[in-house]
C-alpha cells in the first residue's frame, strides 16, 4: 500500500474519483502543538472499489487536483463528523466541498442516535469491524507503517456503504430536507473563521458586569490574535482560567497583574505582560453602554423548569417514535425558548422540525394534549 506522493498521481486518481457520483474523504492531521491543524494524510474512495492515499508532506506536492475535486459539483463529497476536515480544506485550499454530505448528521436523522460514531456506523451498518490498534498515532512521522494505511484507508472504504445505506433510508423515509439546515452550518465560511474579535463568547459564562465583558473582549481577543499569529494553541498564550482571572480583576498593574494566582511568577513583566495590561486598558476604554451582557439562560427565572423538562420527556418520546435523535430536532435552549413564548423565533418551531414536534410541544404546554405511561414507555395523547 503506497502512499500518493506526486501531483501527476494526485491528478490523476482525483480525475477517475471526480467521474463517480460520490467520493468518500478523510484527513488525518495534528493540531496538539500549534493553532492550526496540520494536515498530514488524506484519504478517499469511490463506489467502483477505487481508494487511495495521499501524502500532503511530500516534497513538492502540489494539492489542486484534491481541491479541485472537492469544488467539482457532479460528485458529492462524503464525510463522516466532517467538521475538521471542512476546516482544513477551507484554510488550505480556501474552499469548502459542494456538494457534500455528513454521515453523521444523516445518521442522526435516520434513528442512530445523537452524535453516533463512524466506529459504530461501521459495526451497525457496514457489518464489519475497525482495528483499532492504530488510533492512536503520530500522522507527522514518516514512514507510516502498513497498519496505519491501512487503518486509514479503512476511514473511507467502509464509508462507501455507509452513505449508500443512509442515502436510501433519507430516500426512502422522505427526510433528505432535514439535513439542509445542518449542512448549510457546515458549508459556511463563518464556521471556520475565528474572528479574534468573537473570541470572549467562548469565555463570558455567566458574567454579567459589562466592566468585565470589556475587558474579557480585549483580552481574549489579543489572545487570539497572537495564537494565529504565533499558530500555537491559545493555551501556550494563556490559559482560559487566566484569561477569566484577568477578566473578572482588570488588573492595572504590573503589581496587581502579578498577584493574580493564574498568572505564573514573574510573567507580569514580560512582553506578554506588557500586552496583557495594554488589552485591560483597552477595556476600560469601551463604551459600557455598547455591551450587552450574553443572555441568561431561561431556564433559571419565569417559572418554566419544570415545563422545560415535560417539554424534554416529550422531545424523547417524539423522537424515539420516529426514530430520530433528539439532538436534530430540538436544543435545550428551543425547548426553553418556547417554554416562555409560544411565537419564539426558534428551529423547533419553523419547518418540518414544527410539524413533527413544535406543535405537539405548544399543545402540551397549553393543556390540548398529555403525556402517560403504558407498559413502561411514554405515550402521548391528545385531550379534547
Amino acid at each position: 500500500m503506497e502512499l500518493i506522493s506526486e501531483t501527476q498521481a494526485l491528478s490523476d486518481a482525483c480525475s477517475r474519483l471526480s467521474a463517480q457520483p460520490f467520493v468518500t474523504v478523510d484527513t488525518e492531521f495534528m493540531r496538539e502543538t500549534t493553532y492550526y491543524p496540520k494536515l498530514c494524510l488524506i484519504q478517499m474512495a469511490g463506489p467502483d472499489g477505487f481508494a487511495c492515499l495521499v501524502d500532503p508532506l511530500a516534497k513538492g506536492l502540489d494539492l489542486k487536483p484534491f481541491f479541485d475535486l472537492m469544488a467539482h459539483e457532479g460528485t458529492v463529497k462524503v464525510f463522516h463528523s466532517a467538521r475538521q476536515d471542512l476546516e482544513i480544506v477551507w484554510l488550505l485550499g480556501g474552499l469548502l466541498p459542494q456538494p457534500f454530505f455528513d454521515t453523521q448528521v444523516a445518521a442522526m436523522v435516520c434513528g442512530y442516535g445523537d452524535s453516533v460514531s463512524y466506529e459504530q456506523l461501521v459495526n451497525d451498518v457496514a457489518k464489519a469491524r475497525i482495528d483499532k490498534s492504530s488510533r492512536f498515532t503520530d500522522w507527522s512521522r514518516r514512514p507510516l507503517s502498513e497498519a496505519q494505511l491501512a487503518y486509514a484507508l479503512s476511514d473511507v472504504t467502509h464509508l462507501v456503504t455507509i452513505y449508500q445505506v443512509l442515502a436510501a433510508e433519507l430516500v426512502r423515509t422522505d427526510r433528505g430536507l432535514w439535513l439542509d439546515e445542518e449542512m448549510a452550518v457546515l458549508t459556511s465560511p463563518e464556521t471556520y473563521q475565528a474572528d479574534p474579535a468573537f473570541a470572549w463568547r467562548r469565555l463570558a459564562g455567566r458574567m454579567r458586569k459589562p466592566r468585565e465583558i470589556a475587558v474579557l473582549m480585549e483580552v481574549a481577543g489579543w489572545r487570539e490574535a497572537e495564537a494565529q499569529s504565533r499558530n500555537v494553541p491559545r493555551g501556550r498564550i494563556l490559559k482560559d482560567e487566566a484569561v477569566i482571572d484577568i477578566a473578572t480583576s482588570a488588573p492595572r498593574s504590573v503589581e496587581a497583574l502579578g498577584r493574580l494566582r493564574t498568572i505564573p511568577a514573574g510573567f507580569e513583566r514580560s512582553r506578554t505582560g506588557s500586552e496583557i495590561l495594554a488589552a485591560v486598558e483597552r477595556g476600560f476604554a469601551r463604551d459600557l453602554s455598547q455591551i450587552a451582557a450574553p443572555e441568561r439562560s431561561r431556564s433559571r427565572g419565569g417559572g418554566s423548569g419544570a415545563l422545560v423538562d415535560l417539554l424534554k420527556v416529550l422531545l424523547k418520546a417524539v423522537a424515539e417514535a420516529e426514530g430520530v435523535a433528539p439532538k436534530i430536532i430540538a436544543t435545550v435552549d428551543d425547548l426553553e425558548a418556547l417554554a416562555e413564548d409560544d411565537a419564539a423565533d426558534v428551529p423547533v418551531l419553523q419547518g418540518w422540525r414544527r410539524s413533527l414536534f413544535g406543535e405537539r410541544a405548544l399543545a402540551l404546554k397549553h393543556g390540548r394534549m398529555a403525556l402517560s405511561v403504558e407498559r413502561g414507555r411514554v405515550v402521548v395523547r391528545d385531550l379534547p
